[in-house]
């Protein structure tokens, strides 16, 4: 059978078809487009509409290209989301969740009386996040009523894309569960916080594990692209399908799927809410088949593709490459300050080159002047980020980490990888690149029967793709 996965982040998006041929999986890209933020309305949103463009767009380039799939699955990033109305009609924009609208909610839950920060944590062990579900939502309460007393629908950006591909309104788990109003425990909506933080019980959809096939593609879809297939649920939030494809071998190891952002943490068959794990801000997010990811968000790439961006083209008109500011950051010399990479001053600052270097200088340190100066003391500080996160991770499961796990796009990162294992004091197995994807196809062919378990799938994954070890340098 042939399958697709359609992975979609902050800053771009691919379609990528997935086989097993001769016991290996065979990954072939056949679309790929852009992603990211516009201003609309006083917001920060999405283009969600041209995003959906581009989904249907990536499934007539697959069967244009003879290799139109027997099944589709949609992973995107989490906690943004989109409300219809009783026609099915979107109401209002796709906010993103770098957008500054939920400034101060939590701290007025508190001042109010409607919940602690405690409580909230013990009830769905999602971490503090100023854009978590939640707190978006009482946003958008508090600023448009009507839009809310209008809504009728609440779906997730990848459940939403899912519903305009086959008409079918459903919210898949392990998004759901990043919303913070999802019982850890229960795995499904805990109706007495939605009921005390005010919102509308009856948006929300029955919560569907990963695995579930939610249907064929509309007339008008098929029209478009060609052929029709099956859309099944994937884990629908990417870094729970990046960490399905972790080909883990030893249960002590750390799982790192790093992108524009980084999630570092273990997977667990059971969540940790303790007072402990809230303290040290890890969150619980849903995994497929009954799995957690007991994890902590870091900023994650975001910084340095910010400053690539911000830096603009060199004399050949282009933006330098990736590898190209690795290679800077091998060859640029100073001792930088590490940076608190997660502070909200990060998050969508104006200038990330002036808010780096003022945090440099804040700090008494050098002040990186050239880019490969600003990419090394990025990189350093994020792998200083991982070495805490690691060992609080330890402390928290009572587990010592051995190794490091990457996947996604970051784990071709040599800078990183090597730094991260200097960091950390244990190793680095770097790969699969495309583990979002994998994870996204994987999931697929479980459900159709092509392993048996997850187990089987991974160990597919290991023959399939190389997986490179950094040792920690002496």
């Amino acid at each position: 059978m042939r399958h697709l996965a359609i992975d979609i982040g902050a800053s771009s998006g691919r379609h990528i078809v997935g086989e097993v041929v001769d016991g290996k999986i065979e990954l072939t890209e056949v679309y790929r487009f852009d992603n990211g933020l516009v201003e609309q309305n006083g917001h920060l949103c999405w283009d969600i509409d041209a995003l959906a463009e581009n989904v249907v767009a990536g499934l007539a380039a697959a069967g244009e290209q003879g290799l139109a799939p027997d099944t589709i699955g949609i992973d995107a990033w989490a906690v943004d989301y989109v409300l219809l109305d009783e026609d099915g009609a979107r109401i209002g924009d796709a906010v993103a969740y770098r957008d500054g609208r939920t400034e101060g909610i939590r701290e007025d839950f508190e001042r109010a009386g409607v919940i602690t920060f405690d409580e909230h944590y013990a009830r769905t062990g999602i971490q503090f996040q100023r854009f978590n579900t939640a707190y978006q939502l009482v946003a958008q309460m508090r600023e448009h009523p009507k839009e809310l007393e209008r809504a009728r629908t609440f779906l997730m950006v990848p459940d939403y894309l899912n519903y305009l591909l086959t008409g079918v309104a459903a919210n898949e788990y392990t998004n759901a569960s990043t919303t913070a109003l999802v019982g850890a425990a229960s795995r499904t909506w805990d109706d007495e916080l939605i009921a005390r933080l005010g919102l509308p019980r009856a948006i929300f959809q029955a919560v569907r594990e990963p695995g579930a096939i939610l249907g064929s593609l509309t007339p008008e879809v098929r029209a478009r692209v060609g052929f029709d297939a099956q859309v099944v649920l994937p884990a629908t939030h990417d870094t729970g399908s990046a960490w399905l494809a972790v080909p883990a071998q030893d249960p002590a190891a750390a799982y790192l799927s790093s992108g524009t952002w980084s999630l570092l943490g273990s997977e667990n068959t059971s969540p940790i809410t303790g007072v402990a794990s809230a303290k040290a801000n890890f969150t619980n997010e849903g995994g497929a088949y009954g799995t957690y990811r007991h994890l902590k968000n870091i900023m994650g790439m975001w910084m340095v593709q910010s400053v690539r961006r911000e830096l603009g083209p060199r004399a050949d008109g282009k933006l330098p490459s990736f590898d190209t500011l690795i290679d800077e950051a091998f060859a640029a010399r100073g001792d930088f300050p590490l940076l608190d990479v997660d502070a909200d001053r990060f998050l969508a600052p104006a200038s990330m080159v002036d808010e780096v270097r003022a945090a440099c200088r804040e700090a008494g340190g050098p002040v990186p002047a050239e880019p490969g100066e600003l990419v090394r003391c990025i990189y350093d500080s994020l792998a200083a980020d991982y070495a805490r996160a690691v060992a609080e991770l330890g402390e928290l499961t009572g587990v010592a980490r051995t190794c490091i796990n990457i996947v996604g796009g970051g784990s071709q990162n040599r800078y990183m990888n090597q730094a991260t294992a200097n960091a950390c004091g244990i190793p680095v197995f770097a790969g699969p690149t495309e583990g979002t994807a994998l994870g996204n196809l994987m999931a697929q062919m479980i459900a159709t029967g092509e392993f048996a378990s997850l187990q089987e799938a991974r160990a597919c994954v290991a023959r399939s793709f190389n997986i490179q070890r950094i040792d920690p340098a002496c």
